[in-house]
């Protein structure tokens, strides 16, 4: 049995497969991809890690984790190629950002509990901003707009509750919540569509933030909910299969009946 690598021998091994990948009698796969034709491998690979932590299983979060890495790797790589940045630049920075943003760690600051240390590091992260020039100085920047918007909508709750504009309580969050779904009803009574739509989306951004009063992962909760929908719909279509007949040819009455009796076991 050959001895076990070290983390650096290994990740070097990586980075010479993907520069033997990228060469000149290399993969012609490989060779003809550009930081634009991979970047769905990237956002692919990324949730299927979630997939993988969702499922508790660790076998398969050192494969996917692996898949992910293969992702940077590849970037990097084609930078390099380019005559941009490399790999190790790519760590050094984030080791860089770690040492500077942890204080409390490799400084002598200190700290009393972890939203000192996440006030601290909003604080910290703005002057590195402002230190390169970054035109966009607010507490919101950094929030990317094609995040999926569930998760951007919590994130940015998060950032302005930590520059000191948020709720107090989750009741408070609450009554938000019943306030925005009355002006969601009343803009459905008026029939207007585009005011629909805003006032759905702030109902939306609210319970997010409600989410996040509770301590709740709102991306989370609404994938639980939706992993729930489909057992149960798929019950219904299978009780309904069962007895010859299709949803499409029940009363709204017998459907309603039938998805109860499935809610409750």
């Amino acid at each position: 049995m050959s001895a076990r690598k070290t983390p650096g021998e290994a990740f070097e091994e990586l980075v010479g497969v993907m520069a033997r990948l990228r060469a000149p009698g290399g993969c012609p796969w490989d060779r003809e991809q550009t930081h634009a034709s991979i970047k769905p491998y990237l956002i692919e690979e990324a949730y299927e890690v979630i997939e993988a932590i969702d499922a508790d299983d660790p076998e398969e979060m050192r494969k996917e984790l692996g898949d992910l890495l293969l992702q940077v790797v590849f970037h990097a790589q084609m930078a390099e190629e380019a005559g941009r940045f490399d790999i190790a630049q790519v760590a050094q920075a984030i080791r860089d950002k770690l040492v500077h943003r942890h204080p409390h760690v490799f400084g002598d600051v200190e700290v009393e509990d972890a939203k000192e240390v996440l006030q601290n590091w909003s604080r910290i992260k703005a002057a590195e901003r402002e230190r390169d020039g970054h035109a966009d100085r607010s507490a919101l920047a950094g929030v990317p707009r094609g995040m999926p918007q569930l998760l951007r909508a919590a994130r940015l709750g998060e950032k302005a509750g930590s520059a000191g504009f948020d709720w107090r309580r989750a009741e408070d969050v609450l009554d938000k919540v019943r306030e925005e779904t009355a002006e969601l009803e009343a803009a459905l009574r008026a029939g207007e569509r585009a005011e629909v739509e805003a006032e759905l989306g702030d109902l939306l951004f609210a319970l997010t933030s409600f989410a996040r009063h509770c301590e709740l992962d709102p991306e989370a909760a609404l994938a639980k909910a939706a992993d729930r929908f489909s057992d149960r719909f798929r019950r219904l279509e299978r009780d309904f299969a069962a007895r010859g007949r299709e949803l499409r040819d029940a009363s709204d009455e017998e459907l309603e009946a039938a998805w109860q009796r499935i809610k409750r076991g």
